[in-house]
């Protein structure tokens, strides 16, 4: 059970919890709708981003959503979920050779969008498991 009762807010118990706020959870999912859809980088790139994500924040329902998918992973999706795992273990001192490697296959704006797609990921993954999300 999560740690607080859900709103009658959301069509899901993550928005249900976040539906205590309303202005909030409707902005929350509105930002998560234009970052998991193709814009610079496709969405198929970005679910394995999720999933690998998903796996070392700490919420099991985002793990419930499943593990990454290693047979869907194409040279540009290996490189954007190692540096995942490359921001899973060192946060915010990730080494300037990361982002040396990432230059290889991704733009500058590509950079940019993984970057802010990780950032939200992991803000919604551990807001899940701060309430307990199954």
């Amino acid at each position: 059970m999560a740690t607080i009762i859900e709103s009658d807010f959301g069509k899901t118990p993550f928005q249900r919890l976040l539906g205590h706020n309303q202005q909030v959870m409707e902005a929350w999912v509105h930002l998560g709708d234009i970052l998991e859809k193709d814009g610079w980088l496709p969405s198929a790139l970005k679910e394995q981003v999720r999933r690998t994500l998903a796996q070392g924040n700490g919420c099991e329902y985002c793990k419930a959503k499943g593990k990454p998918e290693p047979g869907k992973f194409t040279e540009k999706i290996s490189m954007a979920a190692g540096f995942a795992e490359v921001f899973l273990k060192q946060k915010s001192n990730i080494p300037d050779s990361a982002f040396t490697l990432l230059r290889e296959c991704f733009t500058e704006e590509e950079i940019s969008e993984l970057c802010a797609f990780i950032a939200f990921a992991t803000a919604s993954h551990y807001f899940g498991a701060m309430m307990k999300l199954k």
